[in-house]
C-alpha cells in the first residue's frame, strides 16, 4: 500500500512514517523541507520525503496521485478548522476524478472532549463544545458526512523518545531552568501513551483499512496518575530537586486551558478490534530513559 503521511517529520510523524515503513508499505512523508534534520531522519527509515506544504493544497494535491491511504498527523494553528476542511475536499475531489477510494487515517486527540465530568470517556463520549478544541470533533463529523473511507484516533497525551512537542519534553526543559510550572487544576489526571504505541495503532488500522471504515479508536494506556505527580518524576528524572510552581491554566496559554481537566480514556475498542494494546505501560516506570533520550535528541 503507498501511504502519504501529512506531518510526517513531527514527533508522531517520524515514528508512524518509519513504523507503516517497516511493516512493508511504501510512505510518502509530506514535508515543507526536505532537506532539513527529520527529512533525512526520514529517508534513512527508508521513507520517501515528498515537498509540500499542508497549508498549500497545491504543492501536495499531485502526490495523492496512486496513493491508496492518507494519514494526517499535524495541526495547521494558522488555520485548524479550514486547513482540515480543505484536506477533505481534496480527497473527495480526487475520488471523484479517478474513482480511487483512499482511506484518511485522521488524527484528533482526546483534549477536544474538554470538561465532561466522567472519571472515564470512550469513542461514544460526547465532546463539551465549550472546549478550545472542540471543533475537532466538529471535523470528525465533516468527515463521516464526506462520505471518505476514514478512521479516526484520538490519541493520549504522548511520551517517549525526543519528546519533541510532548509535555514531558517541556518539563524537562523546564526542569533543567530550574524554574518548573505547573498549570491548572492539581488534581487533573491525564491518559498517556507512548509514541511507538501511537505508531502500532496506525499499523494496525492499516493492515486492513476496509475492517475499520467509519470507527473512532482512544488509544492511551491504563494508567492514572495525576497530573502533577507525572511532572514531578518528570523533573526529578531531569535532576531537579526543587518545588514546581503553580500556575494558572491561562497563564499556561490555550492548550493548557484545553486539557485543564480529567482525561481519562478506555482504549478497550483499540483492544477489541485492532488487538491492540500498548507495550509501555507508564511514563512513570521508565523516567530516566526517557529524559535521556529527550536530552540527546535535542543535542544533535
Amino acid at each position: 500500500m503507498q501511504i502519504l503521511v501529512i506531518g510526517a517529520t513531527g514527533y508522531a510523524g517520524r515514528r508512524v512514517s518509519s513504523a507503516l515503513a517497516r511493516a512493508g508499505h511504501t510512505v510518502l512523508g509530506l514535508s515543507r523541507d526536505p532537506d532539513g534534520h527529520a527529512a533525512r531522519d526520514l529517508t534513512a527509515h527508508e521513507v520517501t520525503v515528498v515537498a509540500g506544504d499542508f497549508s498549500e493544497p497545491e504543492t501536495w494535491r499531485g502526490h495523492l496521485t496512486g496513493t491508496d491511504a492518507v494519514v494526517h498527523l499535524l495541526m495547521d494553528m494558522s488555520d485548524p478548522v479550514g486547513a482540515d476542511q480543505r484536506l477533505f475536499a481534496e480527497l473527495t475531489a480526487v475520488q471523484n476524478r479517478d474513482g480511487r477510494r483512499r482511506h484518511l487515517v485522521y488524527t484528533t486527540g482526546i483534549s477536544a472532549y474538554g470538561r465532561t465530568g466522567l472519571p472515564l470517556m470512550d469513542e461514544t463520549t460526547p465532546g463539551n463544545q465549550e472546549s478550545p478544541i472542540g471543533f475537532r470533533f466538529g471535523l470528525e463529523k465533516e468527515l463521516a458526512a464526506t462520505g471518505l473511507a476514514h478512521t479516526v484516533v484520538r490519541p493520549g497525551f504522548l511520551y517517549g523518545g525526543p519528546a519533541t512537542t510532548s509535555m514531558t519534553g517541556q518539563w524537562f526543559a523546564a526542569a533543567e531552568a530550574k524554574a518548573p510550572v505547573f498549570y491548572g487544576d492539581t488534581t487533573k489526571r491525564w491518559s498517556w501513551i507512548h509514541v511507538d504505541d501511537l505508531a502500532e495503532a496506525y499499523v494496525r488500522i492499516l493492515d486492513n483499512p476496509a475492517a475499520v471504515d467509519g470507527e473512532v479508536f482512544v488509544v492511551a494506556d491504563d494508567q492514572s496518575l495525576t497530573t502533577l505527580d507525572m511532572q514531578r518524576v518528570a523533573v526529578r528524572a531531569a535532576g531537579y530537586t526543587g518545588e514546581i510552581t503553580l500556575d494558572s491554566a491561562a497563564a499556561g496559554g490555550i492548550m493548557q486551558m484545553a486539557a485543564d481537566q480529567d482525561e481519562l480514556v478506555t482504549s478497550a475498542k483499540a483492544h477489541r478490534l485492532l488487538n491492540w494494546r500498548p507495550r509501555h505501560p507508564s511514563f512513570t516506570d521508565a523516567p530516566e530513559l526517557h529524559y535521556r533520550a529527550w536530552k540527546i535528541a535535542t543535542t544533535n
